[in-house]
């Protein structure tokens, strides 16, 4: 089907604003036309959407268990018992309805989960009704086998089925486009029927899939460019007689922090918007993930005419809800289409169901999760200071370097995105394994190289020209630099000596980064590799040999 073929106009229901140019255009909404939330017209298929749960089954706690709401209000958000709830309050006033999920389902997840390899979160998504998910990168962290056999079924071939006696699957296909090995690694897309209509679904993960996951994650693999992927599935789909079509993109924006769910305050120029820009014209909506940001913007598509945009934070605070309507040959009049995201509260009856299996997940780890290994005096948070370390990142940057001193380490560094959530200790400044584990879920190894110290400054030198720089690299506490004008790394010192370019020093890392993840590719010229402990055991040894830990300082790079 042409693009002349698609009505145009897509209506946020509101006034649009263009805050984004140069080839792509994005259109921001105001919140005060914004019709109540209900059962939209005949004709209208539904769809809901969730990003980037990570496992999150109960209700997420601190800074990653809030919402800033339209009014400004911090609302307790999140809980897989909640979402259901939430789904099926959506999918009663609309019953043509589909729910989807855009990536990142599983990985980085609580013990609760992970523990067992995530299956518990694939037996909450299919009992939320999800029809579909695209792929996100923590799709891969155990190589595209294991995420066969979250797909196909069958027990672990190492711990076996725990959750349950047997595992059958994901009921829903997990789609990516452009993730190939000499042939299709996954389904591009899926059909999806309801209410008569049919909903053509495509999937798509980000291509810098290889510098998010290690290299085992993907080897044998191939990632191709979104836009080309998408739009090789999308001529498939009209080919079949699909018109409605819609994308899940696990790739996304930054966004500013001004407004609240509905509000498109983002960066200009992200990657999410360059994608939604640039897919084909037939496709009429494009769901995000990736970034964990909240947004409800419109995308001008390669015909002109505008399509929703959106994204729902992470963890399960915000379903994206799209509400396509359908003209009777089965195409999108894209100006009686609307979108928003709507937060999920606490204030609600939770689904039994869903209940049942978050209860029986975290009964199961119990014993793990509650055992006590250290004490802290007071929150230790992720969020970065004006120097790009956080307090927590410090802390496991020194546990990481204590379990390596044995390798001759002289510094650690480690990277930012290892930090998956605050450490918020319980009465007593008490810490359990459950909450170690949430901080530092990949269990990564450790490693210890030797590099020159002009490959040291090189690597952080790239702290500020990755592609999705600056990513500052959090630092052991003997680790001190400046930062000069242009970005570049001035003086150095460890443990008040003077780093020299010819000078040898040892370097524990991860394994992850130690490979070139995040574009770190210097660290792969290191020498002298020895491999050392799980960084989760090493972070658990420090906090049981260092008891009452305080926040260290986040100022150990000086900007001049």
């Amino acid at each position: 089907m042409p693009p002349s073929g698609r009505r145009v106009g897509f209506v946020l229901a509101a006034v649009l604003v263009v805050v984004l140019a140069v080839a792509v255009t994005v259109e921001a909404v105001t919140l005060s036309g914004r019709p109540a939330a209900g059962a939209p017209g005949s004709g209208t298929v539904r769809l809901i959407a969730l990003n980037d749960l990570h496992g999150n089954l109960e209700p997420p706690s601190g800074s990653s268990g809030r919402v800033t709401d339209d009014a400004g209000a911090q609302v307790e958000a999140g809980g897989a018992a909640f979402v259901a709830a939430h789904v099926a309050a959506l999918r009663a006033q609309a019953p043509a309805s589909v729910v989807l999920s855009t990536g990142d389902n599983v990985g980085a997840s609580p013990l609760a989960s992970a523990l067992f390899r995530d299956e518990p979160t694939v037996e909450v998504l299919e009992r939320i009704g999800v029809a579909a998910s695209a792929a996100g990168n923590h799709e891969f962290d155990e190589g595209i086998t294991e995420l066969r056999r979250l797909q196909r079924g069958g027990c672990h071939p190492a711990d076996g089925c725990r959750f349950t006696p047997s595992y059958d699957g994901a009921s829903f296909p997990i789609l990516s486009a452009n993730v190939t090995e000499g042939k299709p690694a996954l389904a591009a897309s899926t059909v999806v029927e309801t209410g008569g209509a049919r909903i053509g679904v495509i999937g798509a993960t980000l291509s810098e899939l290889p510098d998010l996951v290690s290299p085992d994650g993907i080897r044998g693999l191939e990632v191709g460019d979104e836009v080309a992927a998408v739009d090789a599935a999308s001529r498939e789909l009209t080919a079949q007689g699909v018109r409605a079509q819609v994308l899940l993109l696990h790739q996304g924006d930054e966004a500013t922090g001004d407004g609240g769910p509905d509000a498109c305050a983002i960066e200009p120029g992200g990657p999410g918007s360059r994608i939604a820009a640039a897919v084909s014209a037939d496709v009429d909506a494009v769901f995000s993930a990736h970034t964990h940001q909240q947004y409800a913007c419109s995308a001008t598509d390669p015909a002109g005419n505008p399509r929703p945009f959106v994204q729902g934070l992470s963890f399960g605070r915000l379903l994206s809800v799209v509400d396509l309507a359908l003209t009777g040959d089965g195409d999108v009049d894209r100006g009686a289409t609307t979108a928003r995201n709507e937060v999920v509260t606490r204030d609600v009856a939770p689904d039994p169901a869903v209940a049942d299996i978050v209860d029986r997940a975290v009964a199961q780890s119990r014993p793990l999760a509650e055992r006590p290994v250290g004490t802290v005096t007071g929150p230790l948070l992720r969020a970065a200071a004006p120097t790009g370390l956080s307090p927590l990142g410090t802390v496991i940057a020194d546990a990481q370097l204590a379990a390596s001193r044995g390798d001759g380490a002289q510094v650690a560094l480690t990277n930012p995105g290892g930090v998956r959530a605050d450490l918020v200790p319980g009465p007593g400044g008490r810490v359990t394994y459950g909450q170690a584990y949430t901080v530092q879920p990949f269990g990564n190894i450790l490693q210890t190289m030797t590099l020159t110290g002009a490959q040291l400054r090189a690597v952080l030198d790239q702290q500020f020209t990755v592609d999705d720089g600056p990513t500052v690299l959090q630092s052991s506490s003997n680790l001190r630099y400046t930062v000069v004008a242009g970005n570049r790394v001035g003086d150095i010192s460890i443990g008040g000596v003077g780093v020299t370019d010819d000078g040898r020093y040892r370097v524990a890392t991860n394994n992850f980064l130690s490979a070139g993840g995040d574009g770190f590719d210097t660290f792969t010229a290191g020498t002298e590799l020895v491999g050392g402990p799980v960084d989760l055991d090493a972070f658990v040894a420090y906090l049981g040999a260092n008891p009452g830990l305080a926040a260290p300082s986040t100022d150990r790079i000086v900007r001049r």
